[in-house]
This record gives C-alpha cells, structure tokens and sequence, in this order.
C-alpha cells in the first residue's frame, strides 16, 4: 500500500521501531498541555472561583479530549510508517492542532470554549479526511468511514458546547461528546453493516506503541517535577517548604520505580503474546489515561504541600494529595493484570492504605499528608524489589 507518492504508508516489518524525532517535537506540545492543565487544577484548589469538583470536572474533559488527540496519533504512526510524507503531514497538522488546543485551556470553559472545541473537531476530522484524500482511499477506506461517523456524532456537541455562552449547558454537552468519542473509540468505532475494527488490529507496532507510551507518562512525570520546583523556587526555602520539595522529588522517583518494574517495561512482549493484540493496546491506553491523571492530580499535590506545609488541611485537598496516587496506581494495576493476568498484593494494599489514610489525614498538616501517601508508595516499591528477588523473571501472559 502506498500514497500518491509511491513511498510505503503502512509499516513493513523491517521499519523503525523506535519513535521519531518528529514524534518527540510532538510530545514537547503535550507538556505544555499538561503544564496548562495543573495551573487550571492548581487554581481550583487554591482561589476557589470555579469551585473545587467543578473545575475538576472542566479540566478531566479537557484531558480527555487533548488525550485523545495524542492517543489516536500515537495508533496512527504504530500502524502507519512514521517516515511517509502523508503521515508526517499529519504529526505537523496534529502539533499546531494540539498547541492551539493547548493555549486555550485556561480559559476553554470561558472566552476560549470555541477555540478549544472548534480546533479539536477541525483536527479529529480533518486528520482522517486528509489520510483518505491523500492517500487515495489507502490504507483502509472502511476505517475512514467509521472513525467520520462516530465523530460526526460528537462534533455538534462540541461545537454547540463552544459557541453558546451558558456555561451549564457547555459541560454536559461536551461530557456527552466525550463519552461517544471514547466510547467509539474503545469499542472501535461499530458502524452498521461494516462492523467494528480498532485502528491498525494485528498490523499495530508493539513495540512502538509501548514506548510511546512509556514516553508519555514519562512527560507526565517531568510536568509533576516542573509543578514541584516552580512551587519551592517561589517559596521562601523555610524548613518546611524544603522538606516539602525533598518529599515531592522522592515521591516522583517512587512514582517511576512502581511503573516501570516489570510489567512497565515489557508492554511490547505482552502485546506480541495477546490473544486479541488490538484490545488489549487499547486497554493499555485507558490504563496509562488513568494513570497520568494520577500523577498530574498529585503534581497538583506537590504544588499544595510545598507553598502551604504547615496548618489546616482543607478536606478538598486530599483529592489532591491521596486521591493523585490512588489513580496512579489503580492505572498501574490495570496494567499489571493487562500485562500478567494478575495484580501483586502490594498494589492492592497500597489502594486500601491510601483509602484508609483519608479519615486519619483530614487532622493532618498538608505536608503530612504528603508524607503519608510517600510511605505507602514507598511500600509498593519495597514489595514489587522483595517479589523480584524471590521470582524469576516472568513471560508476560496477558488475559485475552
């Protein structure tokens, strides 16, 4: 299969595995993202206009859809060769997209609602009708089809939700045009008569697909550390906000210690092993969604312990400081069962005690708070070294 200029557009065995250069221009769009996302949440925590659980709200639908941006081109380049013209077209047309998405963010429920909605429908769509016409039909006309029903669900939520100026009517519009997105997205676009197909099926790049994904949550924890050091180098360096800071670092490198142990490092094997290679991709991306989610929630955390250490904890800033490593590693169990068919007791201990921690923390200073749900991450790490020493290494045997 090829474009119009006879260079390949599917990926041949023999092509590169590893991200491009051009992949990785992209990424640096998505911190920014991140970057803009945590200075939403952050604000909600701290200024109170939009309202605490509000303004979580606004912002998970805009993770969503700047998420969902990311993930569909990360299948596109698994599927496609990175290399081809059209597609490289397309990672350039996703990065201005993406930035324009970007910079709208702080005020997207606002002034920027339109931006933001217009820009996301205008690169969704026009990514897919671009690929058709350049690549005559190639290199699946049917796919074409289903991904441009399915969006032509969702974009007059988003658009109506962008142009009207009640903002009550702006958030389940644009909660609805989230959940058809993803909804078709994760059962592969079902359409009539055609069925169903998720992009790139067996064709997709394991490993590839892998370490795009291990890159993006690496993002994600070099957003929480760019959260972290803005915060200390505009403190005042007491004791306190210092120790702050040494806790937020030691809490990131457990946060990269529990990922990548084991079942972080070889989602390629596991995707290669499958059963159903195109499920189980994605569902590792719902996976590392949630996971993300958590490190950016507990960036915000990090943020919080170290400008205010010392006083009353507001109840809403657990959600913060326990509820960031709670998603982190309910994702990151997924990934385990999705990885092994199975989850380590020390994950799920890990969700108990950080639940457990809410009633006693409430009485707590914020930064021991933070301190706490460092002990239980902790914990999980010193459980996933003792279980490798007493294993051998395992063969990823993913459930499906």
């Amino acid at each position: 299969m090829s474009g119009n200029s006879g260079v390949p557009l599917v990926r041949g065995e023999a092509s590169l595995q590893r991200a491009t250069f051009l992949e990785l221009f992209l990424d640096l769009v998505f911190v920014f993202a991140l970057t803009r996302i945590s200075a939403r949440v952050i604000a909600d925590f701290t200024d109170g206009q939009r309202g605490v659980l509000a303004g979580l709200g606004q912002a998970l639908l805009l993770f969503l859809a700047l998420w969902a941006v990311w993930s569909l081109t990360v299948w596109s380049t698994s599927w496609l060769d990175p290399e081809a013209p059209i597609v490289q077209t397309v990672i350039v047309l996703t990065m201005i997209g993406a930035m324009t998405m970007a910079v709208a963010v702080p005020d997207a429920f606002g002034a920027r609602a339109a931006l933001f909605a217009i820009t996301y429908v205008s690169l969704q769509i026009g990514r897919v009708v671009y690929f058709h016409v350049a690549g005559h039909g190639r290199p699946d006309p049917r796919q074409t089809l289903r991904v441009l029903l399915w969006f032509g669900v969702s974009a007059p939520l988003w658009i109506i939700g962008g142009l009207v100026d009640d903002g009550t009517v702006r958030g389940p519009l644009w909660t609805v045009a989230v959940l058809v997105d993803y909804v078709g997205l994760y059962l592969g676009w079902p359409t009539p008569r055609i069925g169903a197909q998720r992009i790139g099926g067996r064709m997709i790049a394991a490993e590839h697909l892998a370490e795009r994904y291990q890159q993006f949550l690496l993002i994600a924890i070099g957003e929480a550390i760019f959260v972290l050091g803005l915060a200390f180098s505009g403190s005042g360096f007491h004791a306190d906000q210092t120790g702050g800071y040494v806790l937020a670092l030691a809490t990131t490198v457990l946060l990269w210690r529990i990922y990548f142990h084991v079942a972080g490092r070889v989602q390629d094997a596991a995707v290669n092993h499958s059963r159903n290679a195109p499920r189980l991709a994605t569902e590792m991306a719902f996976a590392h969604l949630i996971m993300i989610a958590g490190i950016v929630l507990t960036g915000v955390g990090f943020e919080l312990f170290i400008t205010e250490p010392r006083g009353h904890l507001p109840a809403a800033w657990l959600i913060a400081i326990l509820g960031g490593p709670v998603l982190f590693l309910a994702g990151r169990s997924a990934l385990e069962y999705q990885v092994f068919a199975r989850v380590s007791r020390s994950r799920l201990a890990g969700l108990l005690a950080l639940g457990l921690l809410v009633p006693v923390t409430i009485r707590l200073e914020p930064l021991t708070a933070g301190a706490a749900a460092a002990v239980v991450l902790a914990a999980v790490a010193v459980g996933d070294a003792r279980r490798s020493r007493r294993r051998l290494a395992e063969t990823p045997r993913p459930p499906f």
